[in-house]
């Protein structure tokens, strides 16, 4: 029997497609917050640390990073990194942002499950994306001799989206915390925080958009292998 992929090119293309819109999207939103200056005049720095001194996190350092959108928390040396712009800026999209990032710090502190298996994964993960894609290739290439390359690389690309689907509950719980906060806090206005929680939901979505890319990706390939599996 012969296995149709046509469907599973179509959904590749179509999360791609996605994938650039919501990225445009993200990127239109956060300049747009951006001209929003917050009311209680506090940077992406000054909000970040307030919020880590909140919660009792005292051995996190708030560090500034060169380019845009490159905001993040590193758990090896425990440091939020904030984008040139969030670091300076006192805007609703720079309030979101700071705060975001330090409720990945907030997981780490209090041992957030998700977070500590998206960690464990990360070695693993480092190490397999090494030659997963040249295991890949050698398994398309050779896909008419033997599928055992291909059924590898499928397995181990596997892994890959399950750290897609992980990240997930890590990132959306991040916001959680992050709005929660600045709203409890008094950080930001009503139509402050609701430009913050915009902004959030848009940077969720880059997430769900490659968990499914990633997902997609993988079915092609399980396409692929079984469809020379019926051809034999």
């Amino acid at each position: 029997m012969y296995y149709n992929s046509s469907g599973i090119y179509f959904i590749v293309i179509l999360a791609m497609v996605v994938s650039w819109i919501i990225q445009w999207r993200l990127r239109s939103k956060f300049s747009q917050y951006a001209q929003v200056g917050l009311q209680s005049n506090l940077s992406g720095k000054q909000i970040a640390e307030l919020m880590l001194a909140d919660h009792g996190i005292n051995d996190v350092r708030v560090i500034s990073t060169e380019g845009r959108l490159t905001d993040h928390y590193n758990p090896t040396d425990k440091t939020v990194n904030l984008s040139e712009a969030v670091y300076a800026e006192r805007s609703a999209a720079a309030a979101a942002v700071a705060a975001h990032e330090c409720g990945h710090a907030v997981q780490h502190a209090t041992a957030y499950s998700a977070l500590q298996f998206r960690s464990a994964m990360v070695p693993a993960l480092s190490a397999v994306s090494k030659f997963m894609p040249f295991v890949l290739l050698a398994g398309v290439l050779m896909i008419r001799s033997t599928v055992i390359p291909l059924g590898v690389g499928i397995v181990l690309f596997s892994l890959t989206t399950l750290f897609s689907f992980v990240t997930l509950p890590v990132e959306f719980d991040a916001s959680k915390r992050a709005l929660a906060w600045i709203d409890k806090r008094g950080i930001v206005t009503p139509q402050e925080h609701a430009m913050a929680k915009d902004a959030l939901w848009w940077a969720a979505m880059t997430y769900v958009v490659a968990a499914l890319s990633s997902l997609a990706t993988l079915l092609y390939y399980v396409s692929i292998f079984m469809g020379s599996r019926d051809r034999r």
